[in-house]
């Protein structure tokens, strides 16, 4: 014969609350059960009935029954624990958590949790713990475009934002810059092809076969990409090349998009510029290179060709950097989206 359970009573305002408890999604699952054993119990069901219906043991329904009869609502809640008392506190975490978000000393620019552990006279576990709690992640950098220090900056932008969206007719506008010290790496050993569950492997030493630097122009509005290998960074190189745009785009005005480097303002620049209508040169503002569209394209260069790249000598990387420019604008140009649809009010 099934065991009938021992009545239990409760105020109005307890079987409110114990109502509550049972409906929650906030609270612990563990305190949703103890409340619907207490509201089985007030109903008067049986003791089989409430381990039928909440799938635990006789043990467990009669504790929590003894415990609600003996304290109410606050007998359903966790006891202290026995056991070792913690061996820190909030100060320690304090101690943690500040000598994470300063700056550390002997010469190093980052924290990590060894070094923490090592200089507050914890385990590098309890460390992590604290930090994680924290949201702390002294070990990683995030990067943000700092505000331009340019007095002209909005003037600028807005300049070379409406080249993009509203371009001049009858104009092309061109975005120019330089990508300088690119290495021409060779492996002290030949690479290992891809194979199924293995990715390509190469040797972790090198051996430098000279550098290269390119200066490319992107045509905003076409995607069309023309490059150049140079020596170096200067003033007569960047001449160079703008007589190669104008010779490329003879019949076309010319509103070219560059940074702030000194080699783009240079006297022997604004004098060939002075007897060149149909040219005309706009900077970026300080700390803004980002605006010029050139940069995307350098990034997929970067990703496409150098990174894991291997060459013999720095004529076979132009070589192969100019295929790459070719087989780009017969298959790939196009203009980039903008999406930027600038600062919302709220």
């Amino acid at each position: 014969m099934a065991r009938v359970s021992q009545k239990i009573t409760a105020t109005a305002s307890e079987k409110t609350e114990l109502l509550s408890m049972s409906r929650s999604h906030k609270l612990d699952s563990r305190y949703v059960l103890r409340s619907r054993i207490i509201l089985y119990s007030l109903e008067g069901k049986r003791l089989d009935e409430i381990m039928a219906e909440t799938g635990v043991t006789r043990m467990v329904v009669n504790k929590w029954r003894n415990r609600f009869r003996a304290s109410g609502i606050e007998g359903l809640k966790d006891a202290p624990r026995s056991g070792k008392p913690a061996k820190f506190d909030a100060a320690d975490e304090a101690r943690v958590i500040q000598k994470a978000c300063e700056k550390p000393a002997d010469g190093y620019t980052n924290w990590s949790q060894r070094r923490i552990a090592s200089e507050t006279g914890m385990s590098q576990f309890k460390v992590h713990q604290i930090l994680k709690k924290a949201a702390l992640k002294p070990h990683k950098v995030e990067y943000w475009c700092g505000k331009s220090p340019d007095p002209e900056f909005e003037s600028k932008m807005m300049t070379i934002v409406g080249l993009y969206m509203n371009p001049p007719q009858n104009a092309i506008v061109l975005s120019v810059d330089e990508k300088s010290q690119l290495q021409a790496l060779d492996r002290t050993q030949p690479e290992l092809p891809l194979r199924s569950g293995q990715p390509r492997r190469q040797t972790a030493t090198y051996k430098r076969n000279g550098t290269v630097s390119l200066i490319a122009s992107l045509a905003v509005h076409s995607g069309e990409i023309i490059g150049k290998s140079i020596d170096s960074n200067n003033k007569d190189n960047f001449l160079s090349f703008l007589k190669k745009l104008d010779r490329t785009y003879r019949n076309s005005t010319l509103h070219i998009i560059v940074d702030n480097f000194s080699a783009h303002k240079h006297k022997d620049i604004q004098e060939w510029l002075s007897n060149k209508r149909k040219i005309k040169l706009y900077y970026t503002p300080t700390y803004s290179s980002w605006l010029n569209q050139i940069e995307i394209w350098f990034n997929m260069l970067s990703k496409d060709v150098i990174k894991g790249g291997i060459w013999r000598s720095t004529k076979q990387m132009v070589d192969q950097i100019m295929e790459y420019i070719k087989t780009y604008n017969q298959t790939r140009a196009k203009p980039f989206q903008w999406t930027y649809e600038g600062t919302k009010s709220k």
